[in-house]
């Protein structure tokens, strides 16, 4: 009778079904499209979405402008809760720092487009602008 929880530990696992499993992607399609664009290495090369992972491998990835380096600490074939994906990896110490760095960093300066709480001017506020654009002080004299 097979496992739910995946393969022995002697055989590999799809690094696309991984990351999924591990909950770093939504999708599989969106690891495999992650993978394909170079955004993630296993053991420092470039890998392809039907690598072979096994235990002990080193992933590094990035998820929008968020960088993790992780050793594959379990291989599962089904996507779990939170807690047990979390169990199938364990972040590297230098990942952590730099991650809570990088954070730190947007919070002391975030982005600028996000300041905005008006948003673009309406077509009233420009005419506005406009208007004063054009009495403004001029020495015409």
């Amino acid at each position: 009778m097979k496992s739910d929880q995946g393969p022995g530990p002697e055989a590999g696992l799809r690094l696309d079904k991984w990351l999924w499993a591990a909950r770093f992607f939504k999708t599989r399609s969106l690891a495999a499209e992650e993978i394909g664009k170079g955004r993630v290495q296993v053991n420092e090369q470039a890998a392809k979405a039907s690598r072979e992972l096994k235990l002990g491998d080193r992933v590094r990835l990035r998820q929008g402008v968020v960088e993790r380096e992780v050793w594959v600490r379990g291989l599962s074939h089904v996507r779990g809760p939170a807690p047990q994906a979390q169990a199938l990896y364990e972040e590297t110490p230098a990942s952590l720092e730099a991650r809570q760095r990088a954070a730190e960093q947007r919070r002391l300066a975030p982005e600028p487009a996000q300041a905005i709480s008006q948003g673009r001017p309406t077509k009233q506020d420009r005419r506005r602008l406009a208007e004063w654009d054009r009495w403004s002080a001029s020495s015409d004299s």
